[in-house]
């Protein structure tokens, strides 16, 4: 675990020089609570007790277990790939007296409503995760409209088309909801994103939907080595067949991006000893390479001029989604607390570096950019245990590590066991202020 961690860990240098984590003496306690342990669950629970000492939402451990001969197994397509409704939940605010649930969808894909406030008719919109595994119905009916069988066992190619569907469908039901708040003639817009964590690229793709404001994503950084050698290497290739039969003004931009990756393919390759870092002292190379952005190989993009082109969601991620820019224009707040991670922390990171939206609530949990498709687990050699470990890096405007969270600039005191009642009472208590400054930036 410990040549993993100095080998393929993006975080290592925010662990040691802002976390402060002091590793040696992590892995000693460990190394000294496993030999002493008297049961495999007494040392597994030690490597457990180091993840947790890290403090990096996306370090975990996935151990064996016996299970079920899949022959014998009854298969349910969906809750196999995930979609369970407690993902969804709803808007803290619906627990506020007058609020009025939209009722446009049924059933919603995003639990909405209105409710005043401080003479403001205030638009909620609830978003679970970032992905479309919170509404099971998406699913039954991808199924339906693809003829998969809910009972017969699905291959990745099988859970891709049903994952692809879904996705479309809750984004064309994103912008219907939107515009159905907007008729409705709100305000503001809260976005609640409380207890999300995480879930696709999709962020990247709702954040656009909710401002008029060109959002720049984060630069995303990589661990030197094969995984990302091999991922620019495959992209400058993809980018110089493209080139070949497209437009002028689209072939400059495509051998740019070619070139870009070709650069950055050279870094890839070349290590960068973690040994200085170990001791505390910064190395005299940069350990995580300068990558493209979270939102692909573009930090901005314009979805008309992209459209209809086979390499736009290879350089623009949004363009997986049929997303449209700028469906809500208003003032917008988006609400976090300690249980937004991953994808929720990106939606709300890019929106506030772009002084696009209002954060308030609690400090997000901390788990930043995570596990990219060509990302493979470590398999610790006695357990088996697999150990993930992010390969990226999202770094937002001022320069620091997403893992550290997203900073509220309206904070909320929640206190880690307040029920939701206590917590929606404070998050109505602070709303004026956060409507408040949101409209001032949306005005400026």
């Amino acid at each position: 675990m410990k040549a993993a961690l100095a080998t393929r860990y993006a975080n290592l240098e925010w662990a040691v020089f802002d976390r402060e984590a002091n590793l040696d003496e992590y892995f000693g306690l460990a190394a000294r609570r496993i030999a002493s342990a008297r049961d495999e669950g007494a040392a597994k629970a030690a490597f457990d007790g180091l993840i947790r000492r890290l403090g990096d939402g996306h370090v975990e451990i996935d151990w064996p277990s016996v299970s079920a001969s899949q022959d014998s197994k009854t298969h349910d397509t969906c809750a196999e790939a995930g979609y369970d409704a407690r993902k969804s939940g709803s808007p803290l605010a619906a627990l506020a007296k007058g609020y009025a649930p939209l009722t446009t969808l049924s059933p919603p894909v995003f639990p909405a409503g209105i409710i005043s406030i401080d003479h403001r008719k205030l638009g909620v919109l609830r978003i679970g995760m970032f992905g479309p595994q919170g509404t099971p119905h998406l699913c039954t009916d991808a199924l339906a409209a693809l003829s998969i069988a809910p009972d017969a066992p699905c291959d990745d190619a099988c859970s891709d088309r049903i994952d692809n569907w879904a996705h479309a469908r809750m984004t064309r039901a994103f912008i219907e909801e939107v515009k159905a708040l907007k008729a409705a003639k709100i305000d503001a817009l809260l976005v609640d994103v409380t207890g999300n964590g995480g879930g696709s690229e999709w962020a990247e793709a709702a954040a656009r939907m909710l401002t008029g404001v060109k959002l720049k994503s984060e630069r995303m950084d990589f661990v030197r080595g094969s995984q990302w050698t091999k991922e620019f290497a495959d992209a400058e290739a993809k980018l110089r067949t493209w080139a070949k039969t497209a437009s002028a003004k689209d072939r400059s931009l495509l051998l740019r991006l070619a070139a870009a990756a070709e650069a950055k393919h050279r870094v890839a390759a070349t290590a960068c000893d973690s040994a200085a870092i170990w001791r505390r002292q910064q190395p005299t190379c940069s350990w995580l390479g300068e990558g493209f952005f979270a939102s692909g190989m573009l930090a901005s993009g314009d979805p008309a001029e992209l459209a209809g082109k086979p390499w736009a969601a290879t350089v623009f991620t949004p363009m997986e989604y049929p997303y449209a820019d700028g469906v809500w224009r208003g003032p917008l707040v988006v609400l976090v607390d300690g249980e937004t991670w991953s994808a929720a922390e990106e939606f709300a990171a890019v929106l506030q570096d772009n002084h696009a939206a209002v954060i308030m609530g609690a400090p997000t949990g901390g788990a930043g950019c995570g596990h990219t498709d060509g990302s493979q687990p470590v398999v610790l050699v006695n357990s088996a245990g697999k150990l993930q470990l992010p390969d990226c890096a999202r770094i937002r405007a001022d320069g620091t590590n997403e893992v550290r969270g997203v900073r509220p600039d309206v904070l909320i005191g929640w206190r880690r066991f307040d029920g939701p009642h206590p917590r929606a009472s404070e998050t109505l208590a602070a709303l004026p202020q956060a409507i408040g400054a949101a409209e001032r930036q949306a005005n400026q």
